[in-house]
């Protein structure tokens, strides 16, 4: 084997670095949750009608948008069998906006309460916020690195969909279910 060779062949090396910044921002996340004192109050956006519709609903939309992630990623990988050429496109852009729309509720999340461990529910979903900003750091500055294996993609979206569920779970589904549907 010749160097060229040897430089393009993928190796797992190359993930180190983005793992270790991912687990960086994940671990800072929950350290700052957890010494952080709770204020209370933090962002409210205009068309609800309070902090809790607001993160659920922007939750909801962010889950939708991870589906669609889901079924654009299975079209891409050849998983489902489509001739759709602007996939990777809709792709991206539903990864973008679905991150857009947690920013408001983990912001809210973090300053207003804090990350919480006193019940399961809540620990669950501290810990899942913590992961899914750890794992999306991950696989964007995975991206861009030339030799990445191909596993890479489909496992850390997979653990960022996962992550985003276990959100939706957590949260959303928790609030429609306990509270009722309001804006």
């Amino acid at each position: 084997m010749d160097s060229t060779q040897a430089i393009r062949r993928p190796t797992t090396l190359l993930l180190l670095l983005p793992l270790a910044w991912g687990a960086l921002v994940a671990v800072v996340l929950g350290v700052y949750g957890g010494m952080h004192q709770p204020t209370g109050y933090a962002v409210s956006i205009a068309g609800f009608s309070g902090p809790l519709p607001m993160k659920a609903w922007l939750t909801t939309g962010a889950f939708v948008l991870a589906a669609v992630q889901l079924f654009s990623a299975l079209v891409m990988w050849g998983r489902i069998r489509l001739n759709l050429p602007w996939i990777a496109g809709v792709h991206r852009w539903s990864g973008r906006l679905a991150f857009l729309l947690t920013l408001p509720v983990a912001f809210h999340c973090l300053y207003a309460l804090g990350a919480q461990y006193d019940t399961p529910r809540v620990m669950i979903h501290s810990i899942a916020g913590c992961f899914f900003y750890g794992i999306f750091t991950t696989k964007m500055l995975a991206l861009p690195r030339r030799g990445i294996p191909s596993w890479t993609f489909p496992v850390a979206g997979g653990l960022a969909f996962t992550a985003l569920v276990a959100l939706w779970l957590t949260s959303s589904l928790w609030f429609f279910t306990t509270i009722g549907v309001k804006f």
